[in-house]
């Protein structure tokens, strides 16, 4: 069960964010080895302090330590190193055309950083995903204002520690607390706000930083859909949804939040979902090293509360003391039922059965667009049907959740599951501002740009530009 903890006194954030525009406008940020320096101190934290990082994670969550390892150290270790690796490609200017009123001329498209940025956490993965962000705000040249969750009390508190360890103090903080302090962030000036978490608190975000004319970056999530049809092959399918379903305790933006199967073959799809939950987590899932725990008392009950939606076939029963929810797969689920109408967040999936795949697509587009859709079909035209009449932020075919393991691919949403993206060079790209430049010379000072204007000299104007 997750340990409650004091939070620390609210910190003066006005004096926190003057520190870090003095040093972003002392130039401290523009140097790429200062840059490559922190991206290495950051894959070094994640190294050193890996059995201290999965002790809070555990505490917090009942991470197991697997995927301590592979969700958030790992994760955010392999993103510094590929900026690293690449960030003298990313930083070089690119080179453009220059047209002939303004020869001669060179025209270039350089990445400027932002400038002072905040980077607002989510609870359900506390390290990488403020970490993972940051990266990209140190390899653009920016500072940071780091805020973690609260209800990760342990992981908000070693973060504090160590990038306090690790990182430049003049360019990085962590700033800890409740909702008031993140209020009082959000009324300070940023060049770039980066939120994850709901869109109830996303759209908060996006208030204040209008008052300032902010950019933000919106990583929010929704109801994730899968689709199963009678082509696919079950038991890899069953084995794939199985794991993304229960990765955290459910408890992951990206995972599939209900299933529609082909009709023909929902309860062979069923059978194999069950045999996969014990596979995973044996007879008793409470008792597996592998399964972990809901973030708090409330959120349990709030889960637990739409257990009753459907029938468990496997499942079906929560411990809210003990923050547990074993992993539930329900049948015979209403279209109008509570665990079908808001992201789950949490270790249930409702398994609905269709007989025409017209029905699940409608049931999808009449949706806000999710963050991930994920379909299971040997079936070429199929998948591409399914690719071609909805929108996502993302989709994968045959898998769940493992896109996000490819620095090669931007990571967000699109509507109300977000905007902008990240990941590898994206994360560069979206802290950074696409910046032209046009360098002259004093030579050949046309004097056919200048007034006054005889006609001719207008229509020679006119086409030279």
């Amino acid at each position: 069960m997750p340990v409650e903890t004091a939070l620390p006194p609210a910190p003066d954030v006005a004096a926190v964010v003057q520190t870090l525009r003095a040093a972003f406008n002392s130039g401290l940020t523009r140097d790429q080895a200062w840059r490559k320096s922190q991206l290495a101190a950051l894959e070094r934290m994640m190294v050193e302090n890996e059995a201290e990082i999965a002790e809070a994670l555990k505490a917090d969550l009942g991470k197991p330590f697997g995927e301590a390892c592979t969700a958030e150290i790992d994760f955010v270790r392999k993103e510094a190193a590929h900026a690293q690796k690449h960030l003298r490609r990313w930083t070089r200017p690119q080179r453009t055309a220059s047209p002939i009123a303004i020869q001669p001329g060179k025209s270039v498209i350089e990445a400027a950083p932002y400038g002072v940025t905040l980077i607002i956490g989510a609870w359900n993965y506390p390290f990488q995903l403020v970490l993972a962000p940051l990266v990209g705000a140190i390899a653009a040249g920016n500072c940071a204002v780091i805020k973690p969750s609260e209800m990760a009390a342990q992981s908000s508190a070693l973060l504090k520690q160590l990038v306090a360890r690790y990182l430049d103090p003049r360019a990085f903080a962590v700033v800890e607390g409740n909702a008031g302090v993140s209020t009082a962030l959000l009324a300070q000036k940023f060049d770039l706000i980066f939120y994850t978490g709901g869109e109830r608190v996303g759209r908060v975000v996006m208030a204040a930083a209008a008052k300032h004319l902010t950019p933000v970056v919106l990583e929010l999530g929704g109801q994730n859909p899968c689709i199963v049809d009678e082509t696919a092959d079950l038991a890899v399918a069953a084995r794939r949804i199985v794991w993304g379903r229960f990765l955290n305790a459910g408890q992951i933006c990206v995972a599939p939040d209900h299933v529609y199967v082909a009709a023909s073959v929902e309860a062979r799809l069923l059978e194999a979902l069950k045999r996969e939950v014990t596979a995973m987590f044996g007879p008793d899932p409470k008792q597996s090293r592998d399964y972990g725990r809901i973030i708090n008392p409330r959120h349990a009950a709030r889960l637990q509360a739409l257990l009753a939606d459907g029938r468990a076939v496997t499942g079906g029963v929560a411990d809210v003391d003990a923050c547990y929810v074993a992993p539930t797969i329900l049948t015979e689920v209403s279209a109008d039922a509570p665990v079908l109408a808001e992201e789950i967040f949490g270790p249930i999936l409702p398994v609905l059965p269709y007989d025409s795949l017209d029905a699940p697509l409608a049931a999808i587009n009449a949706r806000s667009p999710a963050l991930a859709l994920y379909a299971f079909t040997r079936d070429k035209a199929t998948a591409d049907r399914i690719i071609a009449s909805t929108r996502s932020g993302s989709v994968t075919i045959n898998d769940v959740v493992v896109f996000m393991a490819n620095p090669n691919l931007p990571f967000g949403g699109v509507g109300a599951s977000g905007m902008g993206a990240y990941h590898g060079r994206y994360s560069f790209e979206t802290f950074s501002h696409r910046r032209a430049v046009l360098r002259r010379g004093f030579a050949l000072d046309a004097s056919v740009r200048y007034p006054p204007f005889s006609k001719s000299k207008l229509a020679l104007l006119r086409r030279v530009t």
